[in-house]
């Protein structure tokens, strides 16, 4: 199911990345990071960056931990994760899907609306910086 509006900058969402993509690109189902803020002439997008279970086999500026400070749904756990920032990605709403904790007691679905907190969404701008080759730009941040 399609979202119908743009999630919030610092959200974790599930990212379908199989169908289109090659390797070396993202090719499964991952959770992702949204970046990109709502911006009024690009709807239905937004930019993401994806996070991994498995670590890199070599550590680079553009990768960092991340641990998860809320709850998520059993399927993903609550695990650390890799930020993977050389992969920064633009998707379509139609790949992007909110995490669903559950449902409430009137059979309504409860969604991970929170946000991840201002110190972990710095290391993944920068993170994405680097992997973008913009390691410069991470003075700024």
């Amino acid at each position: 199911m399609a979202l119908s509006y743009h999630p919030a900058r610092g959200s974790i969402v599930a990212v379908n990345f199989a169908p289109g993509f090659l390797q070396p690109e993202m090719v499964k189902r991952r959770l992702a990071v949204v970046l990109s803020p709502a911006i009024r002439s690009r709807v239905g997008l937004c930019t993401v960056v994806p996070l991994s279970l498995t670590p890199p086999q070599k550590v680079m500026p553009y990768h960092c931990t991340l641990a998860v400070p809320f709850a998520m749904p059993k399927a993903w756990g609550n695990v650390e994760r890799w930020v993977k920032g050389d992969m920064v990605t633009t998707v379509g709403w139609h790949r992007v899907d909110l995490l669903i904790l559950g449902k409430n007691p009137s059979g309504k679905r409860i969604y991970q609306t929170q946000v991840i907190a201002d110190e972990d969404f710095t290391k993944i701008k920068r993170c994405a910086l680097h992997g973008l080759g913009l390691s410069a730009l991470t003075k700024h941040l």
